[in-house]
């Protein structure tokens, strides 16, 4: 699973503007703005919180063996599938697991690939879960295929139109430009909410195969489970500092559209 970039990078910048006249005048500034504000901190400390917590989870469990590495599960989850299309591959760093499905790839990284513990074989199971999404079709993996080249594109320029906007909104003009950026650089948000069901359901039919397959019961099921869910917490971490962003600056649009220039 890879890692998710949340939007906390941001937040530095946004305390350093605000900082000095929190100080002295909090009254001073757009409640809006403070609540946005606000909602970065708090969506950034959980965010941080998680991806503590899942590095401490993947280090605990990578040191419980099991007979089998990364890449030997893969390998067998998608046979036991029918799935024979699907090539199994290692990706350096960490934490960098992930499914390709425009070449058809369940690319596992180093520690995973060759890593015979619990941690190794519920990351391989989960990205194999991807794999049989994609070959049964399943509609939340193809809707966030087709939001991929929107999500590149407001990427690209959502900021940009947004700064663009608010700029002009400044200036004493309409907010519609300020509105369209923000709407290219919510689609970021947008992915990452139609993500979680992706995950959610790569972990369950992971954990499901785990469980049947034998290979890993009981305690073992635990700890897998206890590591995916771990692994889904940072993609909802993900689209809750996504959607802190969105508000953020929404709020900046609202309080500037009234005449609030702070």
């Amino acid at each position: 699973m890879e890692s998710q970039i949340l939007y906390i990078q941001q937040l530095p910048d946004i305390l350093a503007y605000y900082g000095d006249g929190l100080k002295g005048h909090i009254g001073a500034y757009s409640f809006l703005t403070l609540v946005g504000v606000a909602l970065i901190i708090i969506t950034g400390i959980i965010g941080a919180i998680i991806q503590n917590r899942l590095k401490a989870a993947m280090t605990r469990y990578s040191a419980v063996y099991v007979p089998m590495t990364g890449a030997q599960v893969a390998q067998q989850m998608l046979h036991d599938h029918g799935i024979y299309d699907v090539r199994v591959t290692h990706t350096p760093g960490r934490l960098t697991d992930h499914y390709n499905p425009a070449d058809k790839t369940v690319n596992l990284s180093d520690t995973v690939y060759s890593q015979p513990s619990i941690a190794a074989m519920a990351v391989a199971a989960h990205e194999c879960g991807h794999a049989i999404q994609h070959a049964q079709a399943y509609p939340w993996l193809g809707l966030r295929s087709q939001l991929v080249p929107m999500v590149n594109i407001g990427a690209k320029i959502g900021q940009f139109v947004l700064i663009a906007g608010l700029i002009l909104l400044s200036l004493g003009n309409g907010a519609t430009v300020a509105w369209v950026g923000l709407a290219l650089f919510g689609s970021t948000a947008l992915f990452a909410l139609v993500t979680l069901p992706v995950e959610l359901n790569a972990s369950q039919r992971a954990l499901q195969w785990l469980e049947h397959s034998g290979y890993a019961r009981g305690e073992l099921h635990s700890n897998a489970s206890s590591a995916l869910r771990w692994a889904a917490m940072t993609y909802v971490a993900a689209a809750l500092s996504a959607l802190a962003m969105v508000l953020y600056y929404a709020f900046i649009i609202l309080s500037r559209s009234r005449g609030d220039r702070r």
